[in-house]
């Protein structure tokens, strides 16, 4: 796992990239990568790299050249199946100089072009730098898990892991696109190939960027399609234990210490049951707890180690742990993304590093497998509004009216949605349509801001997944517009950041691509049933995970920020958002966020006011001062 940027100078003219540059550039991803650093330069192009040593540790350092040196990379990631890739490239005559899954991009660049990048199995970004065609090529794997940021300009294109790489340029000025502020208030993150910052873009999952002769082309070279293949349950259960074990086999591979991040729940157990399997050693398992607030995990968790004789090691974080870690949290994640369960991910990768530098996690497997309530819940009110063709609307207005009267007045709020289409209230799994900011959104824009704001432009990200699926089944459709949104823009980041902040490479082999297209192809039935969510999933553990974890009450991961917010921490939230340089921005209305903050009890605003502190706080650390490397 590693730090990558670099620079491309554009036009005739274009004058070489400094190794002052590149010096720059690096400076403040060195968390990503402490154990090397490398630069390779040629005329109009730079390229950088920062190493974390996990395969080879002895002859892998970077950029990695082919035989002749034409051919250049820069990489961070891992690539599962690089063996076998090796062993066909030897067949075709290829001469290898090191024991590294890296070298095998150049030569299946030699092979196929950028057409190798759909013969990789893993998660990757790498930079590649064809010096005899004079051409750039940026790649980014299938799902997102790993970050790849560029910034094209007049005079040049630069990219890098994280944006402050991309920030360190003195090219580049750190501004805020005021026309994405509505779309981070109405996901919690920024959806699709744009960030807060102007100018600077994401490559996209699945997608790699070319540039030649100062053009800039993107090509989509994989995408997740809901083909079904005819299958028993039985036969799909059995194919589903078998492709784990091969994945999670694969995802073992490692010259360095490798761990799980245990929370005692069904996909980190089932993760580490199989891992087990692939070594002779003690795996080393690591688990955070709160001091107050929500359901403790640590006690699954200790039964899940003791059942695969894992050595679990336990952290407990507070709320002025969780407070004073914000800075840290801002200046890691690089864009506002209301994730507090990020920091705690921080925390207990902390603790990690100690023991290893790889984790295994089991992250992905409520996006594969439909494991979310949320999934659920909607995918029966839209089978109930199909049902009733035209009542749907009088039905939904009567449940709007509802009393308390029999416990009805709980299901008041999905009246609105019986009359309105999936497209148009479902935008991802975080954003629900009747949060605060949702179901108020005049209330919470001044009047100056709101005249900027597009409103029919705020759901645009999801509408465009929406629109590649449609006539699909409804939990199709959401697992898609999940796969391609919160998936990579809010979780992965998330956990890539975090991780990386503490030079751990984190793997997630419950998102190999090959297990996302298994579960894609798979009836929606086979995944939820009546009210059980994962329902192959669980079927396919049931061997090998203890009853108490297998079926016990889903609780995602429990960091009581409600509680801290509300209580704890009430004043330091007010301070920040009732601050006059906070809302001098002209962004919000303050009564409406006195409001939120003074809320009574029963109305959680938790989640909206988290977001509008990480972005104020973003702003501060990336719009008023100049970043310098804090990790």
């Amino acid at each position: 796992m590693c730090g990558i940027c670099g620079k491309l100078e554009l036009g005739d003219d274009a004058p070489p990239v400094s190794v002052e540059t590149l010096r720059q550039m690096l400076a403040p991803i060195g968390h990503r990568g402490p154990d090397d650093e490398g630069m390779y330069r040629s005329g109009p192009i730079g390229l950088g790299h920062k190493r974390l040593k996990i395969i080879d540790l002895n002859t892998g350092k970077q950029p990695i050249c082919n035989e002749d040196g034409s051919i250049w990379v820069v990489y961070n990631g891992e690539v599962y199946n690089y063996k076998e890739l090796t062993s066909y490239l030897l067949q075709k005559g290829h001469r290898f100089r090191t024991a590294t899954d890296t070298e095998v991009i150049v030569h299946l660049y030699e092979e196929f072009g950028a057409d190798c990048v759909k013969q990789l199995r893993g998660m990757f970004s790498f930079a590649l730098w064809d010096d005899k065609n004079k051409t750039l090529l940026l790649a980014r794997d299938r799902v997102g898990i790993k970050p790849l940021y560029y910034c094209h300009t007049a005079k040049s294109l630069l990219f890098a892991s994280e944006i402050k790489a991309i920030l360190a340029d003195s090219s580049v000025q750190a501004e805020v696109d005021p026309a994405l502020l509505d779309r981070f208030v109405t996901y919690f993150y920024t959806p699709g190939e744009q960030t807060l910052f102007k100018n600077i873009h994401k490559l996209e999952p699945g997608c790699y960027l070319s540039v030649k002769n100062g053009q800039v082309k993107i090509t989509k070279y994989w995408d997740l399609t809901f083909d079904k293949v005819a299958r028993t349950f039985d036969e799909a259960v059995e194919e589903l234990e078998h492709l784990l074990a091969r994945t999670i086999r694969d995802h073992m591979i490692s010259d360095v210490p490798v761990g799980v991040l245990l929370s005692g729940g069904v996909d980190s157990s089932g993760v580490l049951s199989f891992a087990v399997d692939n070594t002779d050693k003690p795996i080393s398992t690591f688990t955070i707890g709160f001091d107050s607030g929500c359901t403790d995990e640590r006690p699954y968790a200790r039964l899940a180690a003791d059942a695969f004789g894992a050595r679990n090691y336990e952290l407990t974080i507070t709320a002025r742990d969780f407070w004073s870690l914000l800075p840290k949290y801002i200046w890691h994640m690089e864009e506002p993304v209301c994730e507090p369960p990020a920091i705690a991910l921080y925390c207990v990768s902390k603790l990690a590093r100690e023991y290893v530098t790889v984790l295994l996690s089991g992250e992905g497997g409520d996006e594969a497998f439909a494991g979310y309530q949320s999934y659920r819940n909607f995918f029966w009110l839209e089978k109930i509004k199909r049902g009733l063709g035209p009542l749907a609307g009088p039905v939904g207005r009567l449940i709007a009216g509802s009393t308390s009267m029999n416990g009805a007045s709980r299901y008041r709020r999905y009246g609105p949605l019986m009359r309105t289409p999936l497209e148009n209230y479902y935008y991802s799994h975080s954003s629900t349509p009747y949060n605060f900011f949702n179901s108020h959104y005049s209330e919470l824009y001044t009047g100056d801001f709101l005249a900027t704001v597009q409103k029919s432009s705020r759901a645009e990200s999801s509408q465009r997944c929406f629109a590649e699926v449609k006539g699909l089944d409804p939990l199709d459709q959401m697992l898609y517009v999940d796969t391609k949104t919160w998936l990579p823009d809010d979780l992965l980041i998330k956990a890539d950041k975090m991780t990386m902040a503490n030079s751990v490479e984190l793997r997630v082999p419950l998102l190999d691509h090959q297990i996302l297209e298994f579960a894609a192809s798979l009836p929606p039935r086979y995944k939820l049933k009546n009210t059980s969510t994962k329902h192959i999933l669980k079927k396919a553990l049931s061997k090998r995970l203890p009853p108490e974890i297998l079926y016990r009450k889903k609780t995602g991961f429990p960091v009581p920020y409600a509680t801290w917010l509300g209580n704890d921490l009430r004043k330091e939230v007010s301070e920040i958002l009732l601050d006059e340089a906070t809302l001098s921005r002209g962004y919000f209305r303050r009564d409406t966020v006195e409001r939120m903050i003074c809320a009574p009890s029963g109305h959680d605003y938790s989640k909206e006011l988290f977001s509008l502190v990480t972005l104020e706080l973003w702003h501060r650390e990336f719009l008023e001062k100049k970043i310098v490397c804090t990790s």
